[in-house]
């Protein structure tokens, strides 16, 4: 498990080297505080944000074919794990969960989240892991025959293409033969959509965005003016991905702890990527990564999918 203290200091050290490359950058998992873990959960019920919404009509609607792979005497392993109603539903609904593993890098959001789903499932053997999952990490002793990967509203799009294959490789060495991954992925679409999606009408996602300055000046006696930066989001249809960064208004110097950091009129911090996949696409970078692509499911209009990955011996 990594400890708290070690991802205090590993935020300190990423900020600094991401805010001096050209162009900045910062890991998108560092949006994911306390306050940005509660601003994500607003921003899924937007009109505009239509994942979340589609991939829970996706389960609902699949869900005995899910149960089905799943089968019984499973360890459901969630990634991200938070207050979402997917696992509360597939919780509730599948009989064969009998262990639940709730994997994420904010250890208050976790814990209170977890804390709720114990008391609603008691008959559920309940394990927390406070971890960044983009690295080596390991999982709690487990009772259940069967291991699935639960990785939902596709976070997978938030990696660049070597941190997909890094992922993916990583989490088939967590399974052996017959483990399977249930993995959500966001879909190609129209780009009006996409950047709706992104810049909501209520502004949660500027809010869940800038955030991101706030929690450098809580955590890393910062400096940062928040009001002399402004959020930008917008479809990139060479890379084939929206992305989120963070707009410089003027000239000016930012303090973090003793380093300084310049910034220049219209320059951007480049905060998160969310990649756009065809079906075919995302299983082809699946069986690279040792997985067997055994089922998809989408919905009516083909904006997102579900698919059940299966790893080889």
């Amino acid at each position: 498990m990594t400890s708290v203290k070690a991802m205090e200091k590993s935020f300190y050290k990423d900020v600094l080297t991401g805010l001096r490359s050209v162009p900045k950058r910062l890991e998108p998992k560092y949006l994911y505080d306390y306050r940005g873990s509660e601003l994500f959960e607003e921003i899924t019920k937007t009109p505009e944000y239509y994942p979340t919404r589609t991939e829970m009509r996706i389960l609902k609607k699949e869900l005995n074919s899910i149960s089905d792979y799943i089968g019984d005497e499973a360890a459901l392993i969630e990634f991200g794990s938070g207050s979402s109603e997917k696992i509360k539903f597939l919780l509730h609904h599948l009989k064969g969960i009998k262990e639940y593993v709730a994997i994420d890098i904010s250890e208050s959001f976790l814990l209170q989240s977890v804390e709720k789903l114990k008391k609603e499932h008691q008959h559920l053997y309940v394990h927390t892991v406070c971890a960044d999952y983009t690295v080596p990490f390991s999982l709690p002793s487990l009772k259940a025959k069967k291991k699935v990967l639960f990785f939902p509203g596709s976070t997978i799009g938030n990696f660049d293409k070597q941190e997909r294959k890094t992922f993916l490789n990583r989490m088939s060495t967590l399974l052996t033969k017959g483990d399977g991954f249930i993995i959500g992925v966001d879909l190609k679409k129209d780009e009006k959509l996409l950047h709706s999606a992104y810049n909501d009408a209520k502004q949660v996602t500027r809010a869940f965005n800038l955030n991101l300055l706030q929690r450098m000046n809580r955590e890393l006696l910062a400096n940062f003016m928040v009001e002399n930066f402004e959020h930008k989001a917008f479809y990139n249809h060479e890379e084939g991905r929206i992305e989120m960064h963070i707009e410089s208004l003027k000239d000016q110097l930012v303090t973090i702890g003793e380093e300084e950091i310049s910034f220049q009129k219209g320059e951007t911090i480049h905060t998160e990527s969310s990649y756009k996949f065809s079906v075919q696409e995302f299983q082809n970078l699946a069986k690279e990564a040792n997985f067997i692509p055994k089922k998809v499911w989408t919905d009516e209009e083909n904006l997102f999918s579900v698919h059940y990955l299966e790893v080889k011996a």
